[in-house]
């Protein structure tokens, strides 16, 4: 079997959006981050407009400041450390900053006591966010009181029948939705009938947005409301962290020491809850035949490893044992490292030297918005098709040290050009700007 998994004690910092900020330790090959251009964009039936970058927080009035003392109802169908609960939490936080009165239901959780939402849920309290019962009268009471009510995920949209009932009317004219799947089977009626109604969808890219757009009408016969796309940032204290070059480098020893990894040794690393819709396997099938090329090319490089952090073998999947069966079958078990679920993602970040991204398919959705291919990273097809690309790849910015280094330094400036905190709270901003003047108009009307 593969490597033991390894677990990390430390003060938890925010995962999704973190893949970026260790660029200048870690080269990017392709990811999926909710972030992208300088802009928030209004699409399909709304003129393009631009939303300026803005200040970083603490030097100006957070852009956010309008929304002080008001009410917001945040909905998500799960909490869980996967991207669409984090996100929602950031918002949470970032609310909270201002003085928002924020609370949080959950729609869905398990019958048992579960450690990871006790978790989070505590870290939400402690940072002023009330978490209601997902079913209560209180929850029905906040919904009708909101001056926002923000549905998270396609899936949260059966919340609004199960519990509001027949209040549903009166509380979709203030209903911002935030979408971030593309898979297809989150096209079902019975999940996104009321889109069309709410007062705006929040999208992550605009590759998705167009996708949603499409396939609504095409499949489900229903038209999407006003649309903003909206690309996100990473947190300050990740960036403190990536600015720290101590901190970075007593990350990256112990983390390495704990994995078996030795200084000279190269790491690539993909980030995700480990799923099938995630691309472990096609990494790892990838990562091996990488091995190969090497050893077929008689290359003379340093020894090389991949984790995969994102691991749950108390969950008991069948893909997580396809993936350990894999790499027994192939005996790499010397070369690839399962580690837990975590929030505490920079410690990996700084360990890593490449980081590899395959959700939902690689060189599609948001991530081409994001990439430039061949200068902050590289791309490759998408699915079972970019196996092959993605192995050379890899022994590419394995034998190239200087270009891999190069596209870690643009890819860090990237990111402090675009993709920070105070540039999320931007377009956030404007899009909340829009829906509570849609929403107080219709309340007047």
């Amino acid at each position: 079997m593969a490597k033991h998994s390894v677990g990390w004690v430390a003060s938890q910092k925010r995962w999704l959006l973190a893949f970026l900020v260790m660029l200048s330790v870690s080269t990017l090959i392709a990811f999926f981050i909710r972030a992208a251009f300088d802009s928030c964009d209004r699409r399909m039936d709304v003129v393009d407009k631009r939303v300026p970058l803005g200040s970083p927080i603490g030097t100006s009035p957070s852009p956010l400041s309008f929304m002080k003392s008001k009410l917001v109802l945040l909905v998500s169908h799960e909490l869980s450390l996967s991207g669409g609960p984090l996100l929602l939490m950031e918002l949470a936080f970032l609310l909270r900053g201002v003085g928002t009165e924020v609370c949080w239901v959950t729609t869905m959780k398990p019958s048992d006591a579960d450690v990871v939402i006790y978790s989070l849920e505590h870290k939400m309290l402690d940072r002023g966010v009330q978490v209601l019962s997902e079913n209560g009268q209180e929850a029905v009471y906040t919904a009708l009181k909101a001056d926002l009510v923000v549905l998270n995920t396609a899936v949260s949209g059966k919340w609004l029948d199960v519990v509001l009932k027949e209040n549903v009317p009166r509380v979709l004219p203030k209903v911002l939705w935030w979408i971030h799947e593309m898979r297809g089977h989150y096209f079902k009626l019975d999940y996104v009938k009321h889109l069309p109604l709410v007062a705006g969808s929040m999208i992550d890219s605009h590759v998705t947005a167009e996708y949603w757009e499409n396939r609504t009408r095409e499949r489900l016969g229903i038209k999407m409301p006003e649309t903003f796309v909206v690309h996100l940032g990473n947190s300050k204290e990740l960036m403190e962290v990536a600015e720290d070059s101590v901190a970075k480098r007593v990350l990256r020893e112990h983390v390495r020491e704990s994995l078996g990894v030795r200084r000279e040794d190269l790491l690539f690393a993909i980030i995700n809850s480990v799923s099938r819709g995630k691309g472990q396997d096609l990494f790892l099938r990838s990562f091996y035949e990488s091995l190969r090329l090497i050893q077929e090319k008689k290359l003379q490089l340093p020894r090389m490893h991949a984790v995969i952090v994102g691991s749950d073998m108390t969950a008991h999947t069948k893909f997580e044992h396809e993936l350990r069966n894999f790499v027994s079958m192939k005996k790499i078990q010397d070369h690839v490292h399962f580690v837990d679920k975590t929030l505490t993602v920079a410690p990996y970040l700084a360990a890593i030297d490449v980081l590899v991204q395959n959700s939902q398919g690689t060189a599609a959705g948001g991530t081409t918005e994001i990439v430039v291919n061949g200068t902050t990273g590289l791309l490759h097809p998408v699915g079972k098709e970019g196996i092959t690309p993605l192995a050379k790849n890899i022994v590419k910015l394995a034998t190239h040290v200087e270009r891999r280094l190069t596209m870690g330094k643009r890819g860090y400036k990237r990111v402090k050009e675009r993709f920070l905190e105070h540039h999320m709270a931007n377009r956030i901003a404007a899009v909340l700007k829009e829906v509570l003047h849609k929403s107080k108009s219709h309340s007047d009307s």
